[in-house]
This record gives C-alpha cells, structure tokens and sequence, in this order.
C-alpha cells in the first residue's frame, strides 16, 4: 500500500500552527509531512523547526526554485537539515514559473529546464562531499567541498508536470511529485517518468512518486465542491501557465480557456461558475469522507505511485484541515 503524505498549506497564521500541524500527521500516521515556499516564510528555517519538533515523520519542502538559492547552498542546507532530522530530509526542486522567478527572485526565466537539471547534479556532488567541478550552461567551474560537516544521502524530487521535466526527473532526481493529475493523465505521464529513469540507466521502482492529491471532507459535502472550485478556478486563472496547460490537456482545453480569460478580465465568480464537476470529479479529493478516501484510492492503486500527499485548499479553516487530517489519515 503506498504511503499517505501531508502538505502544508500557504498562509498559516503562525509557526506554532504549522508545527502543530506536523504533530497532529505525525500523530496519525502519515509518513511526511512538505513545507510550501513562495513568497512567504523561509522553508529551511521552518523545516529545521519542524526537525526539532517531530520524532518520526519524513521532512520535505515545496519547492526551492533554482534561481532562488544556489546549488551550493542548497547543498549545505540538505546535509545540515539531514543532520537536524537524522535523515528524514528529501529535498524538493522545480523549474519554478516565470512569475516567482522574474518578479520575486528578479532573475531572467530563462531555459528553466536546463538549469533544474545543473542544479540537481550539482546538489548532488556537493552533498556528496566531493570537490565540486562542473561544466555546464548555467555554471561552470568548482573547486572547493564541504568542510566542518559530514557528507549525506540528500534525496533530491522533482515537481514537475510537462512530458520534458517529468522526463528529467525520472532521470536526474529521486523522485517525482505530480499535482492537479486525473488518474489517467497521471498514468500516461508516468511513462515520461519510466522513460527518463532508462535514459539514467536507472530502475523506476528506487524512486518515489508521491503525487499530491487536495483534499476536503466536510458534512456539507456541496461546500467541499465550491472550496475546491474556487482554487481550481485561481490555479488556473491566475497561478503561471503550467497548471492551466496540464489540466487543459487533460481534456478540460474549453473550460481552461473560459477560465483563464474570465480571471484575466476580473470576473472571479465567471471563473470559478466555469470550473465543470468534471474537474472537481477527477482533479481532486472532495465530500464526505467516503468519496474523498475513494478518490485517494484511484491513485493508490496506480502501479509506481509511491505515496499520496494529502493537500488542501486555500479558504479551508484549521478545524476543516484537521478534521481533514483526521478523516483520511491511513490506516494504522
């Protein structure tokens, strides 16, 4: 059975919350807990929190874009926080979009796959305690290795949704971390996956999918549906343009497009009165407990999925993601 994994949401009040948070997964079984980061807190210094405030369960992030920190760094954070957590660490990484990477981090988005893939091999020879010597498009040059702490196994996973990146994850990283996916797009997409695993001559069965599946179960199951209309409606509508080119080519190319163009024109209530049940049905986990657990279980149930991880939608309260938390939690 694979493993039930949990993410934090955007916008907590505190970091006592999301600690809290942390506890109560770790308290009901679920394997690893990830850590957002956009433009909101630090991730390194929450999961170094985290590290101190949990026993058992896995640490991840979501996701350090590659324009943000460098290869270095990032290096040094994953043998520090595989310290920290004596080596329940596994690093996220993705591309990033246009919008973070050119009005947060101020840099050009330029060929963004490329400098993913430098940016996993160099992660991996730092934490590796070799010298680093690279010879690539986006860096180039090395010299110096990790002193005053000991090398670590830094699993390092890709988020990532296109044929291309999938691919590079597959080969490159340790692991893959889909979103927004029906089951059957999820299923095509894992030969993009397998694929680039054989071009590393590496074998798909040691490395780990964990495909993030959000969730909401609630009393007033109709409630559940337009929470979740609302964020597929601001994914799409708002969020960069791979969720909205993924979800279209997964068979919703018209209800994207009246999406899209509504939000653009600022007719929010347009957008979200264009999100189909279909997509509620098929993108995501919603209702009564019954219908969520079963949603989770179509991914279960895919051969090489490794772990579902349990997200959230944005207008949620704390008692709704914990009863969440709480309804879904795997079985003991």
């Amino acid at each position: 059975m694979p493993e039930r994994d949990i993410v934090v949401p955007s916008g907590m009040d505190g970091i006592d919350d999301i600690a809290a948070m942390a506890t109560h997964a770790e308290d009901h079984g679920y394997d690893r807990i990830s850590l957002p980061e956009v433009t909101g807190r630090d991730g390194v210094t929450l999961l170094a929190i985290l590290a101190d405030r949990t026993d058992d369960i896995g640490l991840s992030n979501d996701v350090f874009s590659p324009w943000g920190r460098s290869p270095a760094v990032l290096g040094q954070t994953g043998v520090t926080l595989q310290e920290a957590s004596d080596g329940r660490y596994r690093m996220g990484l993705g591309a990033s979009s246009p919008d973070l990477t050119e009005k947060w981090h101020l840099a050009e988005f330029d060929r963004p796959l490329r400098r993913l893939r430098e940016t996993v091999e160099l992660v991996k020879q730092v934490t590796s305690g070799e010298r680093v010597d690279y010879d690539g498009e986006f860096f180039d040059g090395g010299g110096l290795q990790l002193r005053g702490v000991d090398s670590a196994e830094v699993p390092v996973d890709v988020a990532a949704l296109g044929p291309k990146a999938v691919e590079l994850a597959g080969r490159f990283a340790d692991g893959w971390v889909p979103q927004l996916f029906t089951p059957e797009a999820l299923e095509d997409r894992l030969s993009d996956f397998r694929r680039g695993a054989e071009l590393g001559d590496r074998d798909p069965a040691d490395l780990r999918v964990a495909v993030t599946v959000r969730s909401c179960v609630l009393d007033d199951p109709e409630r559940a549906r337009d929470v979740a209309r609302r964020q597929l409606a601001f994914m799409i509508g708002a969020y960069g343009p791979y969720y909205r080119q993924s979800i279209a080519e997964q068979g919703f190319a018209d209800a994207t497009e009246t999406i899209h163009d509504a939000w653009t024109d600022g007719d929010r209530i347009e957008a979200i009165d264009a999100v189909t049940d279909g997509m509620v049905d098929r993108l995501v986990a919603v209702g009564t407990r019954e219908t969520a657990e079963e949603r989770l279980r179509c991914y279960e149930d895919i051969d090489g999925v490794d772990a579902v991880r349990l997200g959230f939608f944005g207008e949620m309260t704390d008692d709704e993601r914990r009863r969440t938390t709480e309804a879904l939690a795997p079985a003991p």
